[in-house]
């Protein structure tokens, strides 16, 4: 039986389309905002939702989500929020929902019941930034146990034989890393992209989407056509959350369809 996400890209290739992944922070600019957001980005179309759990360290993250972070926290935002709010948001629009988190959160509720925890709250899987490739196949069993999957990321420094390794562990799909830094929104797609798909290619048949820097239609395109099944996009997204608050979800909704309909174009 399939995951819901495998199931959400198979769908995807059968229809010979790609995917739109929108990342959020939970708690900014509150829950009650969260869940706006998430069924917004769902009613535009999103292939599935990284929804991020706030963390006083992000270290992968530029600015922008760095400041969702400390918002989000500001607010006493707890693990336990996160999880419901996903919940709630699964249960309303039926989209993928993918727990972003880096280890430390999780460590401290234990991996084994953070399995079981997110298949409660009816999550499809869970994204660790920092979850060593060498460490990562317990908690991968503990989801996969469960019917969720373990979505992993891979740099451009990352070598064939590493490639591989993470992917071992890797169910969902794997997230390519389209530049060497963090988060944030880019004038251009890096040049590293495509050389990083096609290494990637020669070691797995896992969905991969690439990000770190995608923030436009014509971006999302390059990537596309470097063989990219989808596209995260996060920063731009937070961005439009910082700047419109509680009115973001109307702003986020337009957004994301404005990137799904971006396939036509390149059809």
């Amino acid at each position: 039986m399939s995951t819901p996400l495998q199931k959400a890209f198979h769908d995807l290739r059968a229809a010979g389309r790609k995917g739109v992944v929108p990342y959020i922070t939970a708690g900014d600019p509150g829950l009650a905002t969260t869940y706006e957001l998430l069924v917004a980005m769902a009613r535009g179309g999103a292939t599935a939702i990284e929804l991020g759990v706030p963390f006083s360290d992000p270290m992968a993250d530029g600015p922008v989500i760095q400041r969702a972070c400390e918002r989000a926290l500001a607010k006493g935002l707890h693990l336990n929020d996160v999880l419901e709010v996903g919940r709630r948001a699964t249960a309303a629009t039926g989209v993928p929902i993918v727990l972003f988190s880096y280890l430390n959160p999780l460590l401290r509720r234990g991996l084994e019941k953070m399995a079981q925890d997110a298949a409660a709250a009816s999550l499809a899987g869970v994204l660790v930034t920092d979850l060593p490739a060498e460490t990562a196949q317990g908690f991968s069993q503990a989801l996969q146990r469960r019917g969720l999957d373990l979505v992993s990321l891979v740099a451009p420094t990352s070598t064939e034989k590493r490639i591989a390794q993470i992917a071992q562990s890797a169910t969902g799909f794997l997230y390519a890393i389209s530049v060497t830094g963090v988060t944030g929104a880019r004038q251009q797609l890096s040049a590293d992209a495509g050389a990083l798909l096609e290494r990637i290619r020669r070691v797995t048949k896992l969905p991969v989407a690439i990000g770190f820097g995608v923030s436009s239609a014509e971006q999302a395109r390059q990537a596309w056509a470097q063989g990219a099944d989808a596209v995260v996009v996060g920063s731009a997204i937070v961005k439009k959350i910082e700047e419109f608050g509680a009115k973001a979800p109307a702003e986020v909704e337009r957004f994301v369809r404005e990137l799904v309909a971006a396939q036509a174009v390149e059809a």
